[in-house]
């Protein structure tokens, strides 16, 4: 079971403005990290590693889920802004 969600294999036809916006927006660059942060501690809660209530999995999953649509709020006006 593949329990990560990288952002890019979430939208894999969006690599290489993805890959633009976190070499040239800091305010991408730091969502961007937050989000695999966010991925990251819910894995290892999953994967038993680390411990969390089902209220706190799921406010991290919430966030986790904000991220990703602002993220690609982002990367769609800047797929928009190149064609």
């Amino acid at each position: 079971m593949d329990i990560h969600h990288p952002f890019v294999s979430e939208f894999p036809e969006h690599r290489e403005v993805i890959r633009h916006l976190r070499l040239s927006d800091n305010k991408f660059r730091q969502m961007f990290e937050e989000y695999h942060q966010l991925d990251d501690e819910i894995c290892r809660i999953e994967e038993d590693v680390e411990y969390a209530t089902d209220q706190q999995i799921d406010e991290l999953k919430f966030k986790r889920a904000k991220l990703k649509d602002a993220l690609y709020a982002l990367v769609r006006r800047q797929a928009a802004a190149v064609v």
